[in-house]
């Protein structure tokens, strides 16, 4: 999201022939996108997302990258998700890919959550359940003290989700 106040706060800068402001407190960030990293999962988690959440999928393996390096690494690494970009709505985007062989992940600690912001209760619940499926619930979806509904689930491929849908009192 781009706030209109600091869109004009820049653009009124370069049209007065000043430098836009470039302090981090003024400063733009287009969007802020999870993205996440799995074991030679990648293709499957991002097709249980886009069957969960719609939208456009976008996948490139190792093996296909235009530096032509692909054609020589071993199938393993070659087959591997080297990025992936699921659109939906418009305007909503997760990344993801899958990590070097010689990289690890460790999921018993996983220091984050995706928050999923819902205007919709029953969009809410459908893909609550969905991102549920031979995943953990860690809190139903319920109504809280901040929202309407609220749930928290670790998908089947350990990724922590938050459902948020505001309104509550």
């Amino acid at each position: 999201m781009i706030f209109s106040g600091c869109r004009r706060l820049i653009c009124g800068a370069a049209a007065a022939g000043r430098r836009p402001v470039s302090t981090p407190e003024e400063a733009i960030v287009k969007s802020a996108t999870a993205y996440l990293l799995f074991d030679g999962d990648a293709e499957e988690a991002f097709t249980f997302y886009q069957s969960v959440l719609g939208g456009e999928l976008q996948m490139v393996r190792y093996r296909d990258m235009g530096d032509g390096g692909g054609g020589n690494l071993p199938e393993e690494v070659g087959k591997r998700i080297a990025n992936a970009a699921l659109t939906w709505r418009e305007d909503q985007l997760l990344m993801g890919s899958d990590c070097p062989p010689d990289q690890q992940i460790n999921h018993d600690n996983v220091p984050f959550s995706v928050c999923l912001d819902m205007d919709d209760e029953a969009e809410a619940g459908r893909i609550f359940t969905g991102l549920s499926a031979g995943g953990q619930v860690t809190m139903p979806l319920g109504k809280t003290e901040w929202a309407k509904q609220f749930g928290m689930v670790t998908d089947k491929f350990s990724v922590p989700w938050m459902i948020n849908l505001y309104g509550g009192e």
